[in-house]
Protein backbone atom coordinates (compact mmCIF):
# COMPACT_ATOMS: atom_id res chain seq x y z
CA UNK A 1 0.00 0.00 0.00
CA UNK A 2 1.49 3.44 -1.23
CA UNK A 3 1.21 6.90 1.04
CA UNK A 4 -1.82 7.39 -1.09
CA UNK A 5 -3.58 4.23 0.50
CA UNK A 6 -6.34 2.06 -1.32
CA UNK A 7 -9.23 4.20 -2.64
CA UNK A 8 -12.28 2.90 -3.90
CA UNK A 9 -14.92 4.59 -5.78
CA UNK A 10 -19.15 3.34 -6.16
CA UNK A 11 -21.70 4.30 -7.67
CA UNK A 12 -25.62 2.99 -7.78
CA UNK A 13 -26.69 2.01 -11.27
CA UNK A 14 -30.12 3.16 -10.08
CA UNK A 15 -29.02 6.11 -8.72
CA UNK A 16 -25.65 7.79 -10.08
CA UNK A 17 -26.14 11.23 -8.52
CA UNK A 18 -24.43 9.53 -4.96
CA UNK A 19 -20.92 8.14 -5.25
CA UNK A 20 -19.10 6.93 -2.53
CA UNK A 21 -15.44 6.57 -1.62
CA UNK A 22 -13.37 4.47 0.45
CA UNK A 23 -10.06 5.31 1.65
CA UNK A 24 -8.21 3.33 3.64
CA UNK A 25 -4.66 3.78 5.61
CA UNK A 26 -4.30 6.99 3.97
CA UNK A 27 -1.34 9.42 4.62
CA UNK A 28 -2.17 11.96 1.53
CA UNK A 29 -2.56 15.39 2.06
CA UNK A 30 -5.07 17.94 0.44
CA UNK A 31 -4.61 21.46 -0.71
CA UNK A 32 -7.75 23.08 0.48
CA UNK A 33 -10.61 22.66 -1.87
CA UNK A 34 -14.32 22.43 -2.87
CA UNK A 35 -17.07 20.69 -3.94
CA UNK A 36 -19.88 20.96 -6.14
CA UNK A 37 -21.34 18.37 -4.76
CA UNK A 38 -22.65 18.03 -1.03
CA UNK A 39 -20.46 15.75 0.95
CA UNK A 40 -20.93 13.25 3.99
CA UNK A 41 -18.21 11.31 5.61
CA UNK A 42 -17.23 9.30 8.58
CA UNK A 43 -14.03 8.62 9.99
CA UNK A 44 -12.93 4.94 10.09
CA UNK A 45 -9.83 4.55 11.44
CA UNK A 46 -7.43 7.36 13.01
CA UNK A 47 -7.21 10.76 13.34
CA UNK A 48 -7.17 13.36 10.82
CA UNK A 49 -7.47 17.45 11.11
CA UNK A 50 -10.68 18.89 9.34
CA UNK A 51 -9.98 22.24 8.47
CA UNK A 52 -12.97 24.39 6.93
CA UNK A 53 -14.42 27.88 7.75
CA UNK A 54 -15.56 26.87 11.37
CA UNK A 55 -12.68 25.41 12.52
CA UNK A 56 -10.13 24.00 12.40
CA UNK A 57 -11.02 20.41 14.38
CA UNK A 58 -9.47 17.07 15.09
CA UNK A 59 -11.37 14.41 14.44
CA UNK A 60 -11.20 10.72 15.00
CA UNK A 61 -13.25 6.87 14.60
CA UNK A 62 -16.98 7.84 14.41
CA UNK A 63 -16.51 11.59 13.61
CA UNK A 64 -19.20 12.39 10.94
CA UNK A 65 -18.16 15.86 8.76
CA UNK A 66 -20.52 17.26 6.55
CA UNK A 67 -19.63 19.68 3.87
CA UNK A 68 -22.13 21.84 1.46
CA UNK A 69 -20.90 22.67 -2.25
CA UNK A 70 -18.21 25.68 -2.65
CA UNK A 71 -17.05 25.70 1.04
CA UNK A 72 -13.09 25.19 1.24
CA UNK A 73 -12.04 22.46 3.21
CA UNK A 74 -9.28 20.25 3.81
CA UNK A 75 -9.04 17.04 5.97
CA UNK A 76 -5.31 15.59 6.33
CA UNK A 77 -3.78 13.05 8.51
CA UNK A 78 -3.06 13.75 12.19
CA UNK A 79 0.55 13.98 13.18
CA UNK A 80 1.64 11.83 10.17
CA UNK A 81 -0.52 8.59 11.05
CA UNK A 82 -2.86 7.11 7.90
CA UNK A 83 -5.96 7.05 8.62
CA UNK A 84 -9.54 5.75 6.63
CA UNK A 85 -13.07 7.05 5.83
CA UNK A 86 -15.61 7.36 3.43
CA UNK A 87 -17.23 9.98 1.71
CA UNK A 88 -20.61 10.66 -0.11
CA UNK A 89 -21.00 12.44 -2.21
CA UNK A 90 -24.34 13.76 -3.55
CA UNK A 91 -25.11 16.06 -6.44
CA UNK A 92 -26.21 19.24 -5.44
CA UNK A 93 -29.47 19.83 -8.05
CA UNK A 94 -30.81 16.46 -7.11
CA UNK A 95 -31.01 17.10 -3.74
CA UNK A 96 -32.23 20.10 -4.33
CA UNK A 97 -35.22 18.96 -5.95
CA UNK A 98 -35.58 15.69 -3.56
CA UNK A 99 -35.08 17.85 -0.46
CA UNK A 100 -37.78 20.49 -1.66
CA UNK A 101 -40.26 17.69 -1.61
CA UNK A 102 -39.52 16.49 1.36
CA UNK A 103 -39.43 19.67 3.10
CA UNK A 104 -43.19 20.39 1.43
CA UNK A 105 -41.21 23.88 0.08
CA UNK A 106 -43.80 25.97 -1.96
CA UNK A 107 -40.68 27.31 -3.75
CA UNK A 108 -37.81 25.33 -4.82
CA UNK A 109 -34.38 25.00 -2.48
CA UNK A 110 -31.30 26.53 -3.83
CA UNK A 111 -29.51 25.50 -0.80
CA UNK A 112 -28.95 23.36 2.43
CA UNK A 113 -26.87 24.57 4.95
CA UNK A 114 -25.98 22.23 7.59
CA UNK A 115 -26.15 23.15 11.57
CA UNK A 116 -22.87 22.16 12.10
CA UNK A 117 -20.17 20.69 10.07
CA UNK A 118 -18.85 18.04 12.69
CA UNK A 119 -21.00 15.07 14.49
CA UNK A 120 -19.49 12.95 16.94
CA UNK A 121 -22.78 11.42 18.29
CA UNK A 122 -23.24 7.39 18.21
CA UNK A 123 -26.60 8.30 16.15
CA UNK A 124 -24.70 10.38 13.71
CA UNK A 125 -22.01 7.68 13.22
CA UNK A 126 -24.70 4.65 13.01
CA UNK A 127 -26.92 6.86 10.52
CA UNK A 128 -23.89 7.49 8.45
CA UNK A 129 -22.31 3.94 8.48
CA UNK A 130 -25.71 2.67 7.34
CA UNK A 131 -26.24 4.87 4.32
CA UNK A 132 -22.56 3.82 3.04
CA UNK A 133 -22.95 0.62 3.59
CA UNK A 134 -26.46 0.49 1.71
CA UNK A 135 -24.04 2.09 -1.59
CA UNK A 136 -21.38 0.01 -0.90
CA UNK A 137 -22.96 -3.21 0.14
CA UNK A 138 -22.80 -6.05 -2.94
CA UNK A 139 -26.50 -6.87 -3.61
CA UNK A 140 -26.91 -2.59 -3.68
CA UNK A 141 -28.13 -2.59 -6.88
CA UNK A 142 -31.23 -4.99 -5.72
CA UNK A 143 -32.52 -1.83 -3.55
CA UNK A 144 -34.54 0.03 -4.20
CA UNK A 145 -33.03 3.78 -5.33
CA UNK A 146 -36.21 5.27 -3.60
CA UNK A 147 -36.18 3.97 -0.41
CA UNK A 148 -32.45 4.72 -0.29
CA UNK A 149 -33.55 8.13 -1.51
CA UNK A 150 -36.03 8.68 1.43
CA UNK A 151 -33.75 7.13 3.78
CA UNK A 152 -30.98 9.77 2.86
CA UNK A 153 -33.58 13.11 3.19
CA UNK A 154 -35.38 11.65 5.86
CA UNK A 155 -31.84 12.09 8.10
CA UNK A 156 -30.41 15.02 6.23
CA UNK A 157 -33.89 17.05 7.34
CA UNK A 158 -32.66 16.53 11.12
CA UNK A 159 -29.20 18.15 9.97
CA UNK A 160 -30.19 21.15 7.26
CA UNK A 161 -31.92 23.81 6.97
CA UNK A 162 -33.39 24.47 3.61
CA UNK A 163 -32.49 27.72 2.07
CA UNK A 164 -35.40 29.18 -1.02
CA UNK A 165 -34.38 32.09 -3.49
CA UNK A 166 -35.68 34.78 -1.37
CA UNK A 167 -33.54 34.32 1.59
CA UNK A 168 -30.53 34.99 -0.43
CA UNK A 169 -29.08 38.50 0.15
CA UNK A 170 -28.75 40.91 -2.93
CA UNK A 171 -25.47 41.67 -3.95
CA UNK A 172 -23.68 45.15 -4.77
CA UNK A 173 -24.27 46.03 -8.24
CA UNK A 174 -20.21 45.98 -8.81
CA UNK A 175 -16.92 46.34 -6.43
CA UNK A 176 -13.47 47.44 -7.55
CA UNK A 177 -11.47 44.14 -8.34
CA UNK A 178 -9.27 44.44 -5.59
CA UNK A 179 -12.36 45.20 -3.21
CA UNK A 180 -13.96 41.74 -4.86
CA UNK A 181 -11.34 39.61 -4.34
CA UNK A 182 -11.03 40.70 -0.55
CA UNK A 183 -14.62 40.20 0.24
CA UNK A 184 -15.10 36.97 -2.02
CA UNK A 185 -11.77 35.37 0.03
CA UNK A 186 -13.30 37.01 3.49
CA UNK A 187 -16.89 35.19 2.54
CA UNK A 188 -15.99 31.96 0.78
CA UNK A 189 -12.50 31.31 2.53
CA UNK A 190 -10.79 31.03 -1.30
CA UNK A 191 -9.91 33.93 -3.74
CA UNK A 192 -11.98 34.06 -6.78
CA UNK A 193 -8.97 32.28 -8.74
CA UNK A 194 -9.04 29.36 -6.68
CA UNK A 195 -12.16 28.94 -6.67
CA UNK A 196 -12.43 28.64 -10.37
CA UNK A 197 -8.88 26.36 -9.87
CA UNK A 198 -11.40 23.71 -8.01
CA UNK A 199 -14.47 24.39 -10.40
CA UNK A 200 -12.47 23.08 -13.32
CA UNK A 201 -10.90 20.18 -11.01
CA UNK A 202 -14.76 19.32 -9.96
CA UNK A 203 -16.06 19.55 -13.73
CA UNK A 204 -13.12 17.57 -14.69
CA UNK A 205 -14.10 14.78 -12.05
CA UNK A 206 -17.57 14.53 -13.15
CA UNK A 207 -16.36 14.10 -17.22
CA UNK A 208 -13.80 11.35 -16.11
CA UNK A 209 -16.25 9.79 -13.36
CA UNK A 210 -18.77 9.20 -16.70
CA UNK A 211 -16.36 7.88 -18.84
CA UNK A 212 -14.68 10.85 -21.07
CA UNK A 213 -11.21 9.99 -21.53
CA UNK A 214 -8.59 12.74 -19.84
CA UNK A 215 -7.31 14.27 -22.38
CA UNK A 216 -11.50 15.57 -23.63
CA UNK A 217 -11.89 16.12 -19.62
CA UNK A 218 -8.53 18.35 -19.66
CA UNK A 219 -9.45 20.17 -23.06
CA UNK A 220 -13.55 20.75 -21.95
CA UNK A 221 -12.29 22.31 -18.52
CA UNK A 222 -9.74 24.61 -19.88
CA UNK A 223 -6.70 23.39 -18.26
CA UNK A 224 -3.75 23.70 -20.66
CA UNK A 225 -2.96 20.44 -21.21
CA UNK A 226 -3.73 16.85 -19.48
CA UNK A 227 -0.58 17.28 -16.92
CA UNK A 228 -1.38 20.49 -15.97
CA UNK A 229 -5.31 18.90 -14.82
CA UNK A 230 -3.39 16.07 -13.42
CA UNK A 231 -1.26 18.03 -10.84
CA UNK A 232 -4.00 20.19 -9.96
CA UNK A 233 -6.60 16.92 -9.37
CA UNK A 234 -3.55 15.05 -7.19
CA UNK A 235 -3.23 17.74 -5.36
CA UNK A 236 -7.14 18.53 -4.10
CA UNK A 237 -8.24 14.31 -4.33
CA UNK A 238 -4.71 12.71 -3.39
CA UNK A 239 -5.02 10.54 -6.39
CA UNK A 240 -4.18 11.35 -10.48
CA UNK A 241 -7.03 11.25 -12.53
CA UNK A 242 -6.33 7.73 -14.64
CA UNK A 243 -6.67 6.42 -10.78
CA UNK A 244 -9.73 7.88 -10.07
CA UNK A 245 -10.38 7.02 -13.92
CA UNK A 246 -10.63 3.19 -13.21
CA UNK A 247 -11.77 3.11 -9.71
CA UNK A 248 -14.90 4.68 -10.91
CA UNK A 249 -15.26 2.17 -13.79
CA UNK A 250 -14.49 -0.35 -11.56
CA UNK A 251 -17.17 0.84 -9.63
CA UNK A 252 -20.06 1.33 -11.85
Amino acid sequence: MTAEGSHRITRLAGMPAVTLRVTEGSLACYRTHTHQEYSVGVVDAGEAVFDHPGGPHKVSAGAVVLIEPGVPHSCNPFSGSPWSYRMLFIEADWLHRLMATHFERAHPLVALRFHTRRLTTPAATAQVDQLCRAVDHTNAKDLAAERLAQQLCHWLRTVTEPEAPADRPSLPAALAPATFILRFKAAVGVTPGEFLRDRQINGARQLIASGVNLADAAYAMGFADQAHMQRAFKARHAMTPGRFARRAAQGT
